[in-house]
């Protein structure tokens, strides 16, 4: 298949608000070794792209400046190398940026097939959510069935998925939200209970039932402090993003008495080979589950490539239920 030489794409102007993100026109990236280009049908929108897009998260050096870290299409294109993926097929993909564009390339092992009976606009709120939850909540913070699981931000994209996925796979979970329909759609997903954390303390809800055997949390600041006084004994703290800033005064002291953990991770720097197997252990562990409807995404909203700046403003406004995407092609 032909590629065009120019596709339509959203830009980062200058660091700022959603208005700098600006409708270009741009070269159709190649295939480099190892790569497929996808033609975009739609595209996941994340924190990650507004961080960026305020000038607080650059791009990996080798990587594509334009935001978006996920989208769904069809493959149009192969590098040298490809054999597992044929132009004509459906995927999903995890990018390294470029994704608010027709056209993106990225590594063909970081591509997963669309589950069965999934629409493409479904399947592009896949990727950075469940590539996220599944290595932070199950590989670093090794949840178990019979486990409590609490995730601060429950309504989100990250937290609907940590929801589903760990109820799916037997654990008890603990979710919070800042309104009363937020915390209701966080139980309808399955959620044993949902904590408004304008109205109740977090931690006492969590002592109350035992503590938290992990804490998926992308809050920080002086969330920290409380989530290891909401931590049972052998507890894992997992952080994965500083919504209220990076640092906090611990006193390691009952950590080390109660034997807990603090762990971590950010995706975009994490190496090709390293999100090649986060993408293995996903198309085994739970694609089965996506293509049974055991789980899925939820969507909140949808707008036009050319209207990113107002999917921005929906998501930094945080009434958002689930997944924002952007329509690129039909």
């Amino acid at each position: 298949m032909s590629l065009p030489d120019e596709m339509t794409a959203v830009e980062i102007s200058e660091p700022g608000g959603p208005e700098v993100l600006t409708p270009v026109r741009r070269p159709v990236p190649r295939p480099r070794q190892g790569e497929i280009v996808i033609r975009v049908a739609f595209a996941g929108v994340n924190r990650p792209d507004a961080l960026q897009r305020a000038g607080a998260y650059a791009p990996p050096p080798t990587a594509s400046d334009l935001p978006g870290l996920e989208a769904s299409g069809e493959v149009v294109a192969l590098g040298d190398g490809v054999d597992q993926w044929a132009v004509g097929d459906k995927v999903c993909a995890l990018l390294p940026g470029g994704g608010y564009a027709e056209y993106v390339a990225t590594p063909a092992a970081h591509a997963l097939r669309v589950p069965r009976g999934m629409d493409m606009r479904a399947a592009a709120c896949l990727p950075e959510t469940y590539f996220t939850v599944w290595s932070n909540v199950f590989q670093r913070g090794a949840l178990q069935a019979g486990e409590r699981l609490l995730v601060h931000g429950g309504s989100s994209g990250i937290g609907t998925t940590a929801i589903q996925l760990a109820r799916e796979r037997g654990a008890r979970v603990f979710a919070t939200a800042g309104s009363a329909d937020k915390c209701a759609a966080c139980e309808r997903l399955g959620a044993e209970r949902a904590i408004n954390y304008r109205e109740e303390d977090f931690v006492d809800v969590m002592k109350g039932v035992g503590g938290a055997d992990v804490i998926l949390d992308m809050v920080g600041g002086d969330y920290i402090p409380r989530n290891l006084k909401a931590l049972a004994e052998d507890g894992r703290l997992v952080q994965i993003a500083f919504l209220g800033g990076p640092k906090a005064e611990v006193n390691f002291a009952p950590l080390m008495v109660r034997r807990q953990t603090i762990t971590g991770s950010t995706l975009r720097p994490q190496s090709d080979i390293a999100k090649a197997k986060i993408a293995e252990a996903l198309l085994h562990e739970v694609w089965p589950l996506l293509d049974a409807r055991k789980i899925g995404p939820i969507h909140d909203s949808e707008y036009p490539l050319s209207d990113a700046a107002a999917a921005h403003r929906r998501m930094e406004e945080s009434g958002h239920i689930g997944k924002i995407v952007l329509k690129v092609a039909g």
